[in-house]
């Protein structure tokens, strides 16, 4: 990307949906715009956990305004993530699907420790850099995250569903601030923070930063109260649980640097802060700058250069664990590219160059499954995928390479898709036709083999080979046969010529 280019970041939150926009100069991004709504859409899971219509509308409604602003930015300028409350919600599809569409952009719903990797990379790039080990805290509406790293290294990531939003309208459903519900708010909070005590011991990091939401207005609240700028203690957060028992009630509630769409949420954060204060024998910590939405504008930057894509490191250890035959792979991985490259020759060069970078990270991973069992290993290789912990990608992400894993042999009607995705349906023939044409797990002879859509007509394509190629190679001319017939199935048509 070039210094100038402008780059946003939505971040879909329990409690606030944040836009971040800044403009990039010479790798550094600085912020020209920050919009921040209080939605509590965490507030909004019923019984079922489904949101409800009230809750989506408060989304919808925000994200509307959010998309007038981006107006204008393209699509590689403009990353959109939904954390904890999208993760849950079983209904997320309904609200993502008018979501997109009123924004204006596609947005993920990333797993936990992605959301955790992300925090970590937007507290690094906002602190001096050092060789300090860093622990780093977000503790969001449904969720914390605790990290550990160092300089950019985000070593040791975790995600637990407990946070400010959630514990207030469990242990604080009417506002009511008493001894007894914080302490078994406390005691809740620690009861699931507890596996951290063996994983973020007090000797594995030197200094802790906390970032956002509920530490960022605790910090505040300390700051106005005349406490050390920039630091939360112990000591703090007892004189600050001494000023909620006073008040009472959340409504009661007068303190300064805590704003009003902070006072609802603020008992079950601050017993959730306190907990893990107390189980990681923590005495003070630094209130940082940086949280998810500059993540997510930095790894904007690293997704731009497919050297610095840390999707394609986290495939290569995937394919590297579940000890992919590296070979087929790469042979694989080729000959999508080629008729990927065909098909779609009327695109720009950066956009062939994103759908290309995908599809071989399906052709590096097409075979995963083999190592539980040759038999059915397609549908053993989409399982693994489904529920890998994949660093960098978001989930539809994940989703959407299994898919063409699934698919990428066998009968098409097992694909719950929408096939008017012509980029998908691409995408996934490039890598049934490539896999038929290397099934003899060697090079394959392409010459004179042209794969286009035919012109004119919707939903056809159209493969040709040249004059004796199906003599030479009956093999793979009778599978390819059979792969006429099972696009049959589906609204697309493929023919052949001379094949």
């Amino acid at each position: 990307m070039q210094n100038g280019t402008r780059l946003a970041a939505v971040d879909l939150g329990s409690n606030s949906f944040r836009l971040e926009i800044g403009r990039l100069d010479h790798g550094q991004i600085h912020r020209t715009e920050y919009l921040k709504e209080t939605v509590r859409q965490g507030n909004g899971l019923d019984a079922e956990r489904n949101l409800t219509l009230d809750a989506m509308q408060r989304g919808w409604d925000c994200l509307a305004r959010f998309g007038e602003r981006l107006a204008g930015f393209r699509k590689s300028q403009v990353r959109a993530v939904a954390t904890q409350t999208l993760r849950e919600a079983r209904n997320r599809d309904e609200f993502l699907e008018r979501a997109h569409q009123v924004l204006g952009f596609p947005i993920d719903v990333i797993p936990g420790r992605e959301e955790a990797r992300l925090i970590y990379q937007g507290v690094a790039h906002l602190l001096p850099q050092s060789d300090e080990r860093r622990l780093v805290v977000d503790i969001g509406g449904r969720s914390t995250e605790l990290i550990l790293g160092q300089a950019f290294d985000a070593r040791v990531m975790e995600s637990y569903r407990v946070g400010s939003v959630a514990w207030s309208m469990k242990y604080f459903p009417d506002g009511q601030f008493t001894p007894h519900a914080f302490q078994m708010a406390e005691i809740a909070a620690k009861a699931v923070l507890d596996e951290a005590l063996s994983v973020y011991r007090r000797d594995t990091w030197d200094v802790a930063y906390g970032s956002s939401g509920t530490i960022g207005a605790v910090g505040d609240a300390l700051t106005a109260a005349g406490w050390p700028e920039g630091a939360v203690t112990r000591d703090g957060l007892n004189w600050l649980l001494e000023r909620l028992l006073a008040a009472r009630s959340a409504d009661r509630l007068r303190l300064d640097g805590v704003k009003e769409d902070r006072r609802a949420v603020i008992g079950g954060g601050l017993c959730v802060l306190r907990a893990v204060f107390d189980l990681l024998g923590m005495d003070q910590m630094q209130a940082a700058q940086g949280a998810l939405r500059h993540g997510v504008l930095y790894d904007l930057l690293d997704r731009d250069q497919e050297q610095t894509d840390l999707r394609t490191t986290t495939v290569q250890r995937l394919a590297s664990k579940f000890d992919v035959d590296a070979a087929q792979a790469q042979r694989v991985g080729r000959v999508a590219h080629q008729l990927l490259r065909q098909l779609r020759a009327g695109d720009t060069a950066n956009e062939l160059a994103r759908l290309q970078r995908k599809l071989d990270w399906a052709a590096q991973l097409h075979e995963i499954g083999c190592l539980i069992s040759h038999s059915d290993y397609h549908k053993h290789g989409a399982y693994i995928l489904d529920n890998a912990d994949a660093p960098g990608f978001a989930l539809p992400e994940l989703h959407h390479l299994s898919l063409l894993v699934l698919g990428h042999r066998g009968k098409l009607r097992k694909l719950i898709v929408d096939f008017e995705d012509a980029v998908f349906v691409g995408q996934l023939l490039c890598l049934r036709l490539a896999v038929i044409l290397c099934h003899a797990r060697r090079d394959p002879d392409l010459k004179g083999l042209q794969l286009e859509a035919t012109p004119g007509a919707d939903h056809r394509l159209l493969l040709t080979c040249r004059p004796g190629w199906a003599d030479t190679y009956p093999q793979s001319a009778h599978l390819l046969r059979e792969e006429v017939l099972a696009w049959q199935k589906t609204p697309w048509t493929l023919q052949l010529a001379g094949c």
